[in-house]
């Protein structure tokens, strides 16, 4: 168990550290904005593939990738971790330009399952992972009249959490922090008919157990407990970077709600299917998967 921080040592983080660390990013930010699309996201995947390896995220990477693939050779592993830290840094540099890339960048396979939740009068509920851009298909479904609630963990670092919300404004106008707060206002948004967006590939310590590459990961249960119990339409969405700054979004047909009468029973039935899914999608491309969660318990 880690140790608690001293008093000290949280003043100096809160006072200098966090001040520091938000000047870095203010000052990346800047120079990403001002270059064009292509320039930008080709100058991140640079900085990731080149300065990525070298951070320590990248054992907890390569640890997850060698229990996920065992079969996968230590080049084939190499590979995967230069490409996902390419694909991030792309990300984090395309955060200025989403906008133009949801207006011209995006290839949407399923729009018919957009505009159908945008029509039926009900709320609803897409959910997704930690792929490729993972901001895109918000963005997309925004332009397409969708306006999707995000569900987020606030950073650690506050003024950086600031930024975020602000490019997520092309996104969202309503970002909804995890937490029992955020999921009072969630349960509002959704009883005044509202959409939501969801990322169900993180950890969650009081989640439920769900096989996810062989192993037992604790996961969210909000969103199909959520969806049954409200009986709201449920679709999935894949987003995948086709090349540099370009996309594709696929949005799939709303998923079929387990009818065994036991609610707890269906709920884990529901996110063992998506979790499949999402599973399918990330050996597909494994690349574009963010493979520096703890998403497993050690």
């Amino acid at each position: 168990m880690a140790k608690p921080r001293s008093p000290l040592r949280k003043w100096l983080t809160r006072r200098i550290g966090y001040p520091v660390e938000a000047l870095l990013v203010h000052g990346v930010n800047a120079v990403f904005r001002a270059l064009p699309l292509d320039r930008a996201s080709a100058l991140g995947g640079w900085i990731g593939r080149t300065v990525g390896p070298w951070l320590s995220g990248t054992r907890r990477a390569r640890r997850n990738l060698t229990r996920a693939f065992p079969e996968k050779s230590k080049a084939e592993i190499d590979s995967i971790l230069r490409g996902m830290w390419d694909n991030l840094g792309r990300t984090i540099a395309e955060y200025p330009h989403l906008e133009q890339i949801g207006h011209e960048r995006v290839e949407l396979v399923g729009r018919e399952h957009v505009d159908a939740m945008r029509e039926d009068g009900r709320a609803g509920i897409l959910v997704s992972g930690h792929l490729a851009n993972w901001e895109v298909e918000t963005v997309t479904a925004r332009i397409c009249g969708l306006e999707l609630a995000l569900v987020y963990r606030a950073p650690n670092n506050p003024i950086v959490g600031a930024l975020l919300m602000k490019l997520r404004g092309a996104a969202s106008q309503t970002q909804i922090p995890k937490g029992p707060d955020g999921a009072r206002i969630l349960l509002r948004h959704l009883s005044k008919g509202g959409h939501v967006g969801m990322l169900i590939d993180q950890k969650m310590n009081d989640g439920i157990p769900i096989p996810f590459f062989g192993r037992d990961a604790m996961t969210a249960p909000a969103a199909a407990s959520l969806g049954m119990k409200f009986g709201l339409p449920l679709c999935a969405a894949r987003t995948e970077r086709l090349e540099g700054a370009h996309f594709r979004v696929t949005v799939l047909p709303p998923e079929e709600y387990p009818t065994s009468g036991d609610r707890n029973a269906d709920t884990r039935i529901l996110m063992e299917r998506l979790t499949r899914l999402l599973e399918d999608w990330i050996r597909d491309k494994p690349a574009q998967w963010l493979w520096l969660h703890r998403r497993w318990p050690d």
